[in-house]
């Protein structure tokens, strides 16, 4: 079976240097926000950017806890809108209601998955307040479109840039466009721990002292607290994980933008809708989605030639029973795209003669 994403591979390239590094930190016997978390998120911002990056638990935590600072600043109130996305992951909607804030769902562009600007200027009411700009499957958004949005409206951006490290437009990364980002670590991300992690980039000095202290108990001077915070902090040993992960970042995009250039080359069939390319910096590929109105018999065909497939996401969040007050809405777009979505093998690992039969095997399958 050509497995989805092989973590022990993708990690094994790198095991001595892993070793090292958790050897490093479990020899220093400091394992909570000491030097190890510190050089990441000076190597991350550098990377992506910005001049400020704060380690968090996990990548809902970066949201929740920037929009919950922004709060805390005077910028957002409960009851604000923020617009999202219809059809992004739940994390990204989990984080606005978490904090009492109000999600404006919008449809996406079909061909990009992202928002679109011109649907997202439409939802645009006196009570919006910020928007929160999903980047899907690993393309970034249109920020430039967005970012003029917010300027003429004074709105806040937040990046959910969960599946996007290393994203660009212009040589521009995603996490530096907005007011911040959030960045997830799961081990499947392109970018991925040996655990959970997550991080916000931003520029903002006072916005990344908040959420430091914040994710610290509301803790801004040790033994005091100006805030009502919460535990939510990057663990020495992922940080000096993500440390040696980061390093081969570029090098692993590369070889992922070979795979997608390989199958959008090679997979001929016309009932099997590829992806929107657009610029090549501007997708990373964390998955491939290819969309079909036949979606099982696909995936029973490709698990029948030993390919594994895994679908990114079967229910939208406004058909979820976390939020059964929405299950009337209608969002034909979003709902379509669930609907129809199949993610392919893809990943810094994935051999050329898999590359083969993955693509091989989609042009072969017939619906009839």
């Amino acid at each position: 079976m050509i497995p989805f994403l092989d973590l022990k591979a993708i990690n094994q390239q790198y095991r001595d240097e892993l070793v090292e590094a958790g050897t490093r930190v479990i020899d220093s016997g400091w394992y909570i926000q000491g030097q190890e978390v510190e050089a990441f998120e000076r190597e991350f911002a550098d990377y992506c950017g910005t001049q400020h990056c704060i380690g968090v638990a996990n990548g809902l935590d970066a949201l929740t806890l920037t929009l919950r600072a922004w709060k805390e600043q005077g910028r957002l109130k409960e009851g604000d809108e923020v617009i999202v996305p219809a059809n992004t992951y739940i994390a990204s909607v989990l984080a606005i209601t978490e904090n009492r804030l109000k999600p404006i769902l919008v449809e996406p562009d079909e061909a990009t998955f992202n928002l679109c600007p011109e649907k997202t200027a439409a939802a645009i009411t006196p009570d919006t307040k910020a928007i929160l700009a999903v980047h899907l499957y690993g393309q970034i958004a249109p920020m430039k479109e967005i970012m003029a949005l917010a300027k003429a409206h004074n709105l806040l951006v937040l990046e959910d840039a969960a599946q996007a490290h290393g994203a660009s437009i212009e040589g521009k990364k995603a996490g530096s466009w907005g007011d911040a980002a959030g960045f997830s670590f799961y081990p499947g991300k392109n970018l991925g721990a040996l655990g959970d992690g997550g991080a916000v980039t931003t520029d903002d000095a006072d916005l990344a002292k908040t959420i430091r202290a914040l994710g610290n108990y509301g803790s801004h001077k040790k033994y005091e607290n100006r805030y009502q915070g919460v535990n939510s902090r990057l663990d020495e040993i992922q940080a000096a994980m993500l440390r040696v992960k980061l390093r081969h970042l570029d090098e692993e995009i590369e070889h992922r933008r070979k795979v997608a250039e390989h199958y959008l080359a090679n997979i001929d069939n016309p009932v099997i809708q590829l992806p929107a390319a657009g610029e090549r910096e501007s997708h990373v590929w964390h998955l491939f989605v290819v969309r079909t109105d036949k979606r099982d018999e696909l995936q029973q065909h490709l698990s029948e030639n030993h390919v594994q497939t895994l679908i990114h996401y079967p229910l939208p969040p406004h058909k979820q029973q976390a939020y059964v007050e929405w299950t009337t809405l209608n969002y034909p777009i979003t709902e379509s795209i669930h609907g129809s979505v199949l993610s392919l093998p893809i990943g810094p690992t994935l051999s050329f003669a898999d590359m083969k039969i993955v693509a091989g095997s989609c042009s072969a399958w017939s619906d009839n």
